[in-house]
Order: structure tokens, then C-alpha cells, then sequence
């Protein structure tokens, strides 16, 4: 299953990378405008680490974890049918024993408290994540001094963290580097920037920054509109 699942998975992009994967300490981010597939092509990544059997933690500062929960449902029964997936209980056993849900609504996120629960994560319920997912920061109003302390957090656990940034038609700003809007002032924070770009001809994902080499021409895969899954 794993197998099957990563020929087809959207990180199949990092193959493209110089080092195939994020890594441990750093941070990586999915830029995409609203409704383009940002949460299904997060949920791929989550399921990417989830199927190597690393473990996640998924941190919602939009959605409430069982919102959270059943977007992963529905997106998993997306993949046992595009895959023909057997032992699907089992797969799904596997995912929700290694995955934790955090929510930090009401603008309740702070870095104090991410690292309090991931020390509690780790000392009380012998969880020790891998990667952790923070979806719906909202990179306009974000200070800097956030996302440096989040790297501090990366690099204290030892994890990688994934974030999504919400971009917009209108607003076209791109650094002398090539990173749009939100992240054109960031992106010496982040290890890797893919960008989720829809096109007359399909959904591309792109990578926009390969830690500190010069990205490939080609680095892009073009992904299934409905399941946003690599085409294999």
C-alpha cells in the first residue's frame, strides 16, 4: 500500500529535490489561492509520512479536530478507491494511531503552547512525532518573529513542519528569487516552497525553493484534479 501510495503521492516532487525531503529542523510550506485543492494536497503529505509509519501531528488553527478528522476520511476513501486499496482497515488503523489532531482556535496559537503540547505529547502519551502539519496560519498577518520561533520548535523536536499560505489572484508581489506573495519576505525561513498552481491545462504542484541549490526547470508534477494525486 505505501508503495502504491507514494508513486502517487504529491511529495512525489521532492524526488526532484536535492535532498528528497524536507528534513528534520525544517520548514516547509504549500502556497495555493482559495479552493484550488490546498487541504486535500495537505492531507497528502500527512498521509505520505502516516503510510512510511512516522508519526504526525496535525495542528488546525481554522477547523475543529473533528472537522480536522473528517476531511482525512473523506480524503482516505478517496485513495482506497483510486488505489484498489486492500486491507483498508488496517491502513486505517495505522493512520489514526500515529496521527494527533491539535486545534488552536480563536487565535488561542502560540509557540509556549505548541512546545507545553509537544512535550506532553511526548512525556505523557509516549507520542514522538516525526512531522507536524500547521494548517491555516494566516502568513499576511504573521509576524516574523512567529515563524523564527516556530523554527526554534522544529529544530528543538527534531521534526519537520509543513505549513499551507493562502495566495491571492490579485495580489502578484514575487521576490528577485521567484517566491510570491505571502512568502516573498519569508522565504529564507523555509527549506522548501512548493506552490499549487492551476493551469488552463491542469493542477501543477511546483517547486519554487530546494533548500539552498538551484531548483530544476522541470521540478513540477501535474496532479489529478479530483484526487490531486501525482499522475503516476
Amino acid at each position: 500500500m505505501m508503495n502504491d501510495f507514494i508513486r502517487v503521492s504529491p511529495l512525489k516532487i521532492l524526488e526532484r529535490s536535492s535532498q528528497k525531503e524536507l528534513g528534520r529542523g525544517n520548514l516547509g510550506v504549500l502556497i495555493a489561492r482559495a479552493g484550488v485543492g490546498k487541504t486535500a494536497c495537505l492531507i497528502h503529505i500527512a498521509f505520505d509520512k502516516l503510510f512510511r509509519k512516522e508519526k504526525l501531528v496535525h495542528i488546525s488553527l481554522e477547523d475543529g479536530p473533528e472537522k480536522v478528522t473528517s476531511y482525512y476520511n473523506v480524503i482516505f476513501y478517496d485513495l482506497v478507491k483510486a488505489l484498489d486499496m486492500e486491507n483498508e482497515y488496517e491502513n486505517r488503523m495505522l493512520l489514526e494511531r500515529n496521527r494527533m489532531i491539535l486545534a488552536y482556535l480563536n487565535k488561542s496559537f502560540e509557540i509556549k503552547r505548541l512546545r507545553e503540547n509537544l512535550k506532553n505529547l511526548i512525556e505523557h502519551l509516549d507520542f514522538t512525532p516525526d512531522t507536524i502539519i500547521i494548517d491555516g496560519l494566516n502568513f499576511e498577518k504573521a509576524t516574523r518573529e512567529i515563524f523564527e520561533g516556530i523554527k526554534d520548535v522544529a529544530e528543538e523536536f527534531k521534526v519537520e513542519i509543513w505549513f499551507s499560505a493562502l495566495s491571492h489572484r490579485h495580489i502578484v508581489d514575487v521576490n528577485e528569487k521567484g517566491i510570491p506573495y505571502p512568502c516573498n519576505q519569508l522565504d529564507d525561513l523555509f527549506d522548501i516552497i512548493i506552490q499549487l498552481h492551476p493551469t488552463q491545462s491542469g493542477i501543477f504542484l511546483r517547486l519554487l525553493k530546494d533548500h539552498d541549490n538551484q531548483v530544476p526547470s522541470d521540478a513540477s508534477v501535474r496532479l489529478d484534479p479530483n484526487t490531486f494525486l501525482a499522475s503516476a
